[in-house]
């Protein structure tokens, strides 16, 4: 969740200072503002998901609706990103992130009232690009805000975010959900937002200071159009397709997608060639390393796209669970993403190289995969929440080996002045193929569910939907980890290695040595949810 030239601007001529001097207590109460804001982010898409269930039987939304509940604020989140980060640097920080919290509060009363499944999906829409305005501000207020020396301790406090919100949104989903406060059932979950909303942008207003790039460059508005129309052209037929008997019109519009995407690089060279201010800086592609990393990010966020929604639905629809049970269920899985990804950036990488890693962990995630194919064909209906828990351990440790060093090692060998720019790519296309992962579910799912089903057949049916599912995430896998052959070995570790080698902390590294790259790699664990 980064912009594109949030915290790097390569047409200005010197760093931005930090404008909130070193005893300054103002800059504390912004940053615990700030990361209350990403923290509610970061909750607000698990949160979600634990809650789809209900949502499905309370609204009676269809199972198109119910991917375009995610899916719609996957899209809106992906393609608002670098527009949000770039209006940050042309209109102030500040102003963007109180008009994102601000609008991120109101799409959130909206979906909690919603009175049907098309305004819930329309609100998680405006939710998502509200989001877009708010979180690629958050690092840029911090990197303006705070001296370099004090930006490790910072690092630090966004990591435990992080993880905090990983293990804590599927639980308060599934708390919010099963108490059914005040008989609304799934609706508390998104107006918990409203007095944390509230708070942040009362508080916002008074503690957190102004910042802009020294020379912002222009918005790229007809960039952002041909991204939102391809994209639209793609995942509106791909997730009402087996709804609809899969129409000729949605194929014309897939097909047709490929020629806006044609069209937008078609542009994005004229537009970096009149006046230097494309939405995505088209060289970047020329380096190997990062060409082949937007490639495992996008294939990557489509994997997650695919498992989280269809895990959802087996545990609370095929196997009947509670939503409180569910949540549980998830909780081995996110405690050893985080001790993994914890690992891997402070003891595996600066050893092994950062390719070597990133492939062990897809190995990983392949096995963790296969062994819950395996209990799930096995146990079927009978399956347990322990006997879920080996497999889930060791899909979220090799999903926390790629995580974490993934950003770092795809932005090793891009220039230093192109930073941002990469970084903001790299978030953008994972939420994109995020979007597109919950896209396919309506294929590699819904496809193998018959249109009318007895009670009695609604749980093998989504057990062996389950299945079919996981063999395709196991094949996303396998081709991440080919498609990692072409990321550098040991050079997204080598600068941290050396200030093990000198006895520097990484954080100091962060904040002196590679203060960009390192900036947006923490930023970019706010994409990976």
């Amino acid at each position: 969740m980064t912009s594109t030239e949030t915290l790097v601007d390569s047409s200005a001529p010197a760093p931005e200072a930090p404008v909130g001097g070193a005893g300054d207590r103002r800059r504390w109460f912004a940053l615990a503002i700030v990361m209350t804001a990403a923290f509610m982010d970061l909750v607000d898409v698990t949160i979600v998901n634990v809650a789809i269930p209900s949502i499905q039987r309370d609204a009676g939304a269809s199972f198109s609706q119910i991917q375009w509940i995610t899916a719609g604020y996957a899209l809106a989140f992906a393609a608002g990103l670098i527009t949000g980060g770039r209006l940050g640097d042309i209109h102030g920080r500040k102003r963007l992130f109180l008009v994102g919290i601000g609008g991120f509060t109101l799409a959130s009363a909206l979906c909690g009232f919603a009175a049907n499944p098309e305004m819930l999906v329309a609100s998680r829409i405006l939710q998502g690009g509200m989001a877009a305005m708010m979180v690629p501000q958050v690092l840029s207020i911090v990197h303006a805000t705070f001296p370099a020396h004090e930006r490790g301790k910072v690092f630090g406090l966004f990591g435990a975010i992080v993880g905090l919100g990983a293990v804590s949104g599927p639980l308060l989903g599934a708390l919010l959900t099963e108490w059914n406060l005040f008989g609304l059932e799934w609706r508390p979950i998104f107006l918990i937002n409203l007095p944390v909303g509230i708070a942040g942008l009362i508080l916002g207003t008074r503690f957190i200071t102004e910042s802009k790039a020294p020379r912002a460059l222009k918005l790229d508005l007809v960039g952002v159009t041909l991204v939102t129309l391809g994209l639209l052209m793609l995942l509106y037929p791909l997730t009402r397709g087996d709804e609809l008997g899969w129409p000729a019109w949605g194929f014309v519009s897939m097909s047709g997608s490929i020629g806006v995407f044609a069209g937008l690089v078609a542009y994005e060279r004229r537009k970096a060639a009149r006046d230097g201010s494309p939405l995505v800086e088209l060289s970047l592609f020329e380096v190997k390393s990062f060409a082949a990393g937007i490639a495992v990010q996008t294939v990557f966020g489509i994997g997650l796209g695919i498992f989280f929604l269809v895990w959802t639905l087996y545990m609370q629809i095929g196997l009947g669970w509670s939503p409180l049970r569910a949540g549980l269920t998830g909780v081995p899985f996110s405690l050893a993403c985080s001790a993994a990804a914890g690992m891997s950036v402070q003891k595996l990488v600066p050893r092994l190289g950062g390719r070597n890693v990133l492939q062990t962990g897809a190995l990983v995630m392949v096995v963790g995969v296969l062994l819950y194919l395996w209990e799930a064909d096995r146990y079927q209906l009978a399956i347990a929440s322990w006997q879920m828990a080996l497999p889930l351990v060791v899909m979220g440790a090799g999903m926390g080996l790629i995580f974490a060093p993934l950003t770092d090692t795809i932005l090793s060998e891009v220039p230093r002045e192109h930073a941002g720019s990469a970084s903001g790519l790299i978030n953008t296309v994972q939420q994109m193929g995020n979007a597109l992962g919950l896209g396919l579910v309506s294929v590699v799912f819904f496809g193998s569910i018959g249109d009318r089903l007895t009670p009695a057949e609604v749980g093998p049916a989504f057990v062996n939907a389950f299945q079919d599912s996981l063999g395709w995430v196991a094949a996303v896998m396998g081709l991440i980890f080919l498609l990692m052959f072409a990321l550098p070995g040991r050079a997204a570790g080598a600068a941290v290695a050396g200030a093990a080698v000198e006895g520097a902390p990484v954080t100091e590294v962060a904040a002196k040595g590679l203060e960009a790259a390192e900036i947006e790699a923490k930023e970019a664990a706010f994409g990976g949810s």
